[in-house]
């Protein structure tokens, strides 16, 4: 297939099935969800188009502007959006691309060859669920315009001298679009943090084309271009481990398909694979990820009885746990968007049965003759893969002997944890309080009908590069995995997780937060889950007690003392309270009484708790590898860099 492929694209290729109306009625069908991401969604809808026309060959600069006003506009140097009228309906191709649902021209193959769209549908939707929307197409010299609200047209298409949205490419298209608070309830704002990732994987799967990015709202700007393609993100996604090898590339084009393959192995014990089709990140995987996984472990398994022959390991078969073990890799799918079969708009599993076997096929053949010509990177590779498996094995038989049916089920609970009255998980809290005299403190200042604690005693293992069998027999995290209940590693049942609020309760010191660091890093690398489906949080002590007379306050910053602070002293003298005015600085959950605690820290109605969520699992990845991984020369790099950022509190 020929991405550069020259081909018509005007008012004949541009298809209709069928209006908007239903859009607006039930927009989670369109776009997945009416949160934040449903913001985002749209937004990616928008810009995919402008990737098709990259795709196509047609586009070099992507521009995303994100306005103080909560517009979001994105402009293109493409052809443009055709501007004549469809002979058939009589009405201007940009309109009807615009406002009716499964139009555009990656219904007519001769249009796209690739697409980022599934059903055409992203304009239209988005036009439907924003309140102001605004395009601007340049064709032939020409600028034109067209205006909409909530999908209905404001005007027809219009020949206008200049253009209002600030575009400066002399051809292409502009689509400036306010989301509608009628439907995005919850915010109208972008998740940024979510999108900038977003844009950088779109500049690493398609090369040679510049994007650039201006947050109006915060003054920040910055532009992504990539030349190396899928080879630049492994080397990335790697960023802060050793690799074993350099990156395995594999590249193959059959009749309308084409395959893009990345495969580097580190040291880690965490398994990163992304995947992707016509530049979309297929979170869930599908046919192409299926494909992969079976020849990769398949590959591995002959070589390896090659390699053993006859010897002690000649009927060791190695499983797809231990190939994953240490494993990065990107598989990336391009094919005819007329094709495209996936699980709904939002676009994350793919369900070509074709595509299984041509990637199964491609990576087996092309692995098979890569192991015989490169031994000694597939050596490596085996060696890794071997020690995998050994853990895998030792793990299993350590996690039988913890975790028996029994403990699963909550006959065998830690001794040491308080448990709750409340038997439905979705109303139970679990404390992890750092120490005994904190862990007391809690237990007696805690609502026993719903509130568990769990004191740890102690700093627990770092388990980033832990395995199984190293973290059950570590007392602290044995007791935190029986408690919770729904087991670890292969046999994870979500369904018995014992507690929806898991709180992590520790001193505002250093020690503290160190403490803090390895559970998060457990939950992240042994019960992802658990962060995943959002039942983790951080619970958040005062830092100070503020006595002044008879009123005393609590604060939980620096700034929200100084202004305690402020407040109190303004106050009218009345007495010779004026002078009395004590500041104590917690350093440990210990030093308040237990009703104080319960005020200030476990109370629902006064507390404040911060949920953790991984918005961006690449860098949360890297951060983590980085501060607990083995490398040190990352961490001291990252030590100096933020070193006068740190709040020593001394």
């Amino acid at each position: 297939m020929n991405l550069n492929q020259k081909s018509s694209y005007g008012a004949e290729s541009i298809v209709v099935l069928e209006g908007l109306e239903p859009v607006r009625k039930r927009p989670a069908m369109y776009i997945g969800t009416t949160s934040q991401y449903g913001v985002n969604h749209c937004l990616n809808e928008i810009i995919d188009n402008s990737i098709d026309e990259a795709l196509a060959g047609y586009c070099k600069n992507i521009e995303i502007h994100i306005e103080k006003n909560n517009y979001l506009t994105v402009f293109d140097n493409g052809r443009g959006i055709p501007v004549d009228k469809v002979p058939k309906y009589n009405i201007s191709a940009l309109e009807i691309v615009m406002t009716k649902l499964h139009a555009g021209g990656k219904f007519n193959a001769g249009a796209y060859k690739v697409s980022g769209g599934l059903h055409g549908v992203g304009a239209s939707v988005v036009n439907a669920l924003s309140s102001h929307v605004i395009v601007e197409v340049k064709r032939e010299g020409k600028l034109y315009r067209q205006e909409y609200k909530k999908g209905t047209p404001l005007y027809q298409v219009q020949t206008v001298n200049e253009s209002i949205l600030g575009f400066k490419f002399n051809q292409g298209t502009a689509v400036s679009f306010l989301p509608d608070s009628e439907i995005f309830k919850e915010t109208i704002e972008l998740n940024y943090n979510i999108f900038k990732k977003q844009i950088k994987e779109r500049a690493y799967l398609i090369n040679n084309v510049f994007f650039k990015i201006f947050n109006k709202k915060i003054n920040d700007s910055f532009a992504y271009f990539f030349d190396g393609g899928i080879l630049s993100l492994i080397r990335d996604l790697n960023r802060g481990k050793k690799a074993l090898h350099n990156p395995i590339y594999i590249k193959k084009q059959e009749g309308d398909k084409e395959l893009e393959i990345a495969i580097q192995y580190n040291d880690s014990i965490s398994e990163n694979v992304h995947s992707f089709v016509n530049v979309i990140n297929t979170h869930e995987g599908g046919t192409h990820l299926t494909g992969f996984k079976t020849a990769l472990t398949r590959a591995i398994n002959n070589y390896a009885k090659k390699e053993f022959g006859n010897g002690k390991n000649a009927d060791e078969t190695f499983t797809g746990d231990d190939v994953k073990e240490g494993l990065t890799a990107i598989v990336y799918v391009k094919m005819p968007s007329t094709n495209l079969q996936f699980e709904g708009q939002t676009k994350t599993k793919l369900g070509n049965s074709e595509i299984q076997t041509f990637v199964q096929q491609t990576v087996f053949d092309f692995l098979e003759t890569y192991f015989e010509e490169n031994p000694k990177t597939a050596k490596e590779i085996l060696g890794k893969i071997y020690l995998a498996q050994k853990a895998r094995l030792a793990a299993k038989a350590a996690k039988e002997a913890v975790l028996r049916k029994g403990a699963l089920e909550g006959a065998t609970l830690p001794g040491k944890l308080a448990d709750c009255q409340e038997k439905d998980p979705s109303l139970s809290e679990l404390f992890l309080v750092e120490g005994n005299s904190a862990g007391g403190t809690a237990k007696q200042g805690r609502d026993r009908k719903f509130q568990a604690i769990l004191p740890l005693r102690g700093k627990v293992l770092n388990t980033e590069r832990a395995y199984l069998d190293k973290v059950l027999s570590f007392k602290e995290l044995k007791d935190l995995v029986v408690a919770l209940g729904m087991g670890i590693g292969e046999n994870v049942d979500y369904k018995r997780l014992r507690y929806h609020k898991i709180i992590i309760m520790t001193d505002a010191d250093v020690d503290g937060e160190h403490i803090r660091t390895l559970l998060l890093t457990f939950f992240y690398r042994h019960l992802p889950d658990i962060i995943q489906k959002g039942h983790l949080y951080i619970a958040q002590p005062p830092l100070y007690k503020i006595q002044f007379g008879k009123q005393i306050h609590y604060a939980y910053s620096d700034e929200e003392k100084n202004q305690i602070i402020k407040e109190l002293i303004s106050q009218p003298a009345n007495s010779s309270t004026r002078n009395n005015l004590i500041i104590q600085r917690y350093k440990g959950l210990g030093e308040m009484n237990p009703e104080q605690l319960w005020e200030t820290t476990m109370n629902p109605k006064n507390r404040i708790l911060k949920q953790v969520n991984i918005s961006d699992a690449q860098e949360a990845d890297y951060v983590f590898s980085m501060l607990m991984g083995d490398e040190v020369a990352p961490r001291k790099k990252f030590i100096i860099t933020h070193a006068k950022m740190a709040n020593l509190d001394l």
